[in-house]
């Protein structure tokens, strides 16, 4: 994603969970010339935030239940890595960048539609 201007990942964003029969609704919480935060509801009353920030690179998704991260992905320090369901603290390296789209494919396999 590197790259990027924030408008034009949260529009890759917003397509992908058009895509999505888990996807109630999305929502912008912040918008700026260089960041944007969403905030992407799903039928199960789970919510995924997603931020991106094109000045810093730094890119992050989480699936939240009930304010708490119960999965994620993010791009601290340059370095793409999962926050996986089963230890959603920890940290799993990925060798590539994770999209939203991949990210989203994740969900929908841990979430009941």
């Amino acid at each position: 994603m590197a790259g990027i201007s924030a408008e034009y990942f949260a529009s890759k964003v917003k397509q992908a969970c058009s895509k999505s029969d888990l996807v109630v609704r999305v929502a912008v919480i912040t918008e700026s010339h260089h960041q944007v935060k969403l905030r992407i509801f799903l039928k199960d009353r789970t919510v995924i935030t997603a931020y991106y920030n094109d000045e810093n690179q730094k890119t992050g998704f989480a699936l939240l239940r009930e304010n708490l991260r119960v999965f994620g992905a993010d791009n601290a320090n340059g370095i793409w890595h999962w926050h996986p369901f089963e230890d959603p603290t920890g940290h799993v390296r990925s060798e590539t960048e994770i999209t939203f789209e991949e990210f989203l494919a994740r969900v929908e396999n841990l979430v009941p539609k």
